[in-house]
Order: structure tokens, then sequence, then C-alpha cells
């Protein structure tokens, strides 16, 4: 009797290994694959779920992705060039260019991701309130000291509008709150002109950025920059999923309201288990 239930446990422990270790099958093949795109941020991701969904290692996908600002992604579905993006936070001139050119828009949150503030790492501030940032960027706050920090004057940086991470801070962080007019910095336009133009982040030790957490945490990571806690909250993973982290956004995957089969096979096929496996792995946080 001994013998058998050390059998049966065997066997059981070796079916739990064989299910481990099959793969998934496959859901698309590239020619039926919809083409997709997304912001900067969801790259990566976007790559693991075609990886997944194609059953095609990732080295071996060779698909393009806009890589500016997210308005391009929306204009690209909006005028039909892809099937179906994954991105930030749709922008107020978007969804009015969504109207002129008569496109319904079906927007579904997939991902949660905190929205960062990231200063020099050898800045001695670790954190602010909400309300703290809100005097910065309105230009009442305007020196490090006043905040703990040194007696330095506090270099405030923007995104570009119609940028994912700059509709979130007008959005989820100012509000109703008037911003200041960012720093900015002379560049070559067309026809060879100068144009001013939002100056980027450059990580001076009195500066002050914001992004999206997966983009600060893992694709650009660097020790010289360090994410600030919020209302005495700092961002991590385990923060998102639990809510204790104060400023959080979405990612949301968009379709046209006239979206083909394929397509909708695919959304599906996210929002499911095994895309919210796969949403985890890469290291972002599935809302389901």
């Amino acid at each position: 009797m001994k013998k058998l239930t050390i059998l049966l446990l065997t066997l059981i422990l070796l079916t739990g290994c064989n299910k481990a270790e099959v793969p998934n099958e496959a859901i698309f093949t590239l020619d039926n694959y919809p083409k997709v795109d997304a912001s900067l941020a969801i790259h990566p991701l976007v790559d693991s779920i075609a990886s997944d969904f194609l059953q095609i290692p990732e080295s071996e996908l060779d698909f393009e992705y806009t890589t500016t600002r997210s308005s391009e992604v929306y204009h690209n579905l909006i005028d039909g060039k892809v099937d179906v993006i994954f991105a930030a936070e749709i922008s107020e001139e978007d969804k009015q260019y969504a109207e002129s050119m008569g496109v319904e828009l079906n927007i579904i949150p997939a991902t949660s991701s905190a929205f960062v503030f990231i200063v020099n790492s050898e800045n001695p501030v670790d954190g602010l309130t909400l309300e703290q940032v809100q005097m910065i960027y309105t230009g009442e706050m305007t020196h490090w000291d006043r905040l703990g920090g040194k007696n330095s004057e506090i270099i405030a940086y923007q995104r570009p509008t119609g940028s994912g991470s700059q509709t979130a801070m007008l959005s989820l962080v100012m509000k109703d709150k008037e911003i200041a007019s960012p720093p900015t910095e002379q560049v070559k336009g067309e026809m060879g002109e100068l144009i001013d133009a939002v100056a980027e982040y450059d990580n001076a030790e009195n500066a002050i950025g914001y992004s999206y957490f997966y983009y600060v945490n893992t694709m650009y990571k660097r020790d010289t920059i360090k994410m600030l806690a919020i209302d005495g909250v700092k961002p991590s993973i385990e923060t998102i999923k639990s809510g204790e982290y104060p400023i959080y956004t979405n990612g949301f995957i968009v379709t046209r309201s006239d979206a083909d089969e394929n397509t909708l096979k695919w959304v599906e096929a996210v929002l499911s288990e095994r895309g919210s496996k796969i949403i985890e792995n890469a290291g972002y946080v599935p809302v389901n």
C-alpha cells in the first residue's frame, strides 16, 4: 500500500511537471497577426505578447513601432495605418482628431502603471507631497531648500504636448491647476528656421522630471536618477498592485469601432488569463 501511494504521488508530480513544460499554442501566424503600434514605454510588452501569441522568439520579431509621441500612435490608428494600439491615455487633441475624422474608438484599460517623478540621485530630497509637486509645476515653489534640499533653483522639466506622459501630467497631477511654461531650447525646425521646443530632462542636480514607472525602472534605468516617494509612498510593483502609490494611470488597448475579427481576437487574448501572465512576466501590472 505504501509503495502504491508513493507511485501515485510520483505520477502526479511528473504529470504536473509535464503540464508546466508544455508551451502555449500559437494563436496567430505572421500572415494574420494584427498590425500593432504602441507608445514607447510599451514596446517591450507588445513584443512579449507577439512572441507568445506567435510562438516565435522575440529576437526573430521584426515589427516597427512608433518611437515619437503617443499622439502619432493614435493618429496611426485613426488614419487606418494600424489595426490596434497599446498606448498611454488619449489627449483631448487626439479625441478631437478622431471626431473630425468620423472615427469612433474603443478604449480598454489593460495595464496599471505608476506615474513617477525623477531627480538626480545626488539630490537629498527623497519624496514630495502631491501638493508640493503641483506647487513646483505651477511655479509657486522655485527652490529646493524649501523642500529639504540644497539652496538651488528647481528646473522643472516637462514633456511635449501630445505625449502620453504630458497628457497624464495634466490630467492626473495638475488637474484644474495651470501648469507653468516649461524650460525651452531652440532647435532647428522645417525649412531651417529655429523654433522653441520643450527641453528634454537633462538630470542636472537641480532638475525634476516625470515619466512612467516601467520606463524609468527598466528602459531608462540609470544609477544617477531616483524616483521620488509621493505622499510618503515610493513607487514599486508592490505599491502599484496594492494601490498605495497615489498617482497611477493605465496602459490602454485601443481599436477602431470597425475593428476586424482578427483584431478583436488579439484584444480578447491580451485581456485573458494568458495575456495577464504575459503582462506580469514582462514587468508590468495587469489591470485584471
